[in-house]
């Protein structure tokens, strides 16, 4: 079985006030409703660096900004799911 690939969620004091906690559970129903708990771990990171611009995912070398429970849906098909292709 291949090495799992990681996923960052900031959860550092920046993030936390943004909104991260709202962000996690959406992000874990997105792995399990496209099958990708087997090939992806979702880990927690204390800072991802750009800490004024939202909630931040780090996915292999992309930088994931301004994520919200608002648009986690879209920046997971637009950021995420293209990288698995």
């Amino acid at each position: 079985m291949p090495a799992k690939r990681n996923l960052f969620l900031c959860m550092g004091s920046a993030c936390h006030q943004q909104g991260v906690y709202g962000v996690l559970p959406r992000i874990q129903e997105l792995l399990e409703e496209h099958g990708l708990t087997e090939s992806i771990e979702l880990k927690g990171a204390f800072c991802l660096g750009p800490c004024t611009h939202g909630v931040v995912l780090q996915f292999e070398d992309r930088i994931i900004t301004n994520v919200r429970t608002s648009n986690v849906d879209q920046k997971f098909k637009d950021e995420i799911l293209p990288c698995l292709r």
